[in-house]
């Protein structure tokens, strides 16, 4: 797909494959990577693409029609910290 990419999530204990359609919303989507975000994770898996999808990427402003940014983190948490 030229809109999603799949993403390898580290949850702390394990890892998740989670598609997101941030190819043709950010100018660089690799430049996310090593970056801790939010995720929701507690959605039963979905196929997309052909390819099975985990969780969801939770981003900020899309839906507005505003350059989307991620929810992150204000300081570095243990991955597969549970928001809450």
């Amino acid at each position: 797909s030229r809109k999603l990419m799949k993403l390898s999530v580290d949850l702390g204990d394990h890892l998740r494959s989670v598609l997101a359609g941030i190819r043709q919303e950010r100018a660089d989507p690799q430049a996310l990577v090593g970056q801790q975000a939010l995720f929701v994770v507690n959605l039963p898996p979905r196929k997309m693409a052909g390819e099975l999808s985990e969780g969801m990427m939770f981003d900020i402003g899309y839906a507005d029609g505003l350059e989307p940014v991620l929810a992150v983190p204000e300081a570095h948490i243990a991955n597969g910290a549970r928001a809450g």
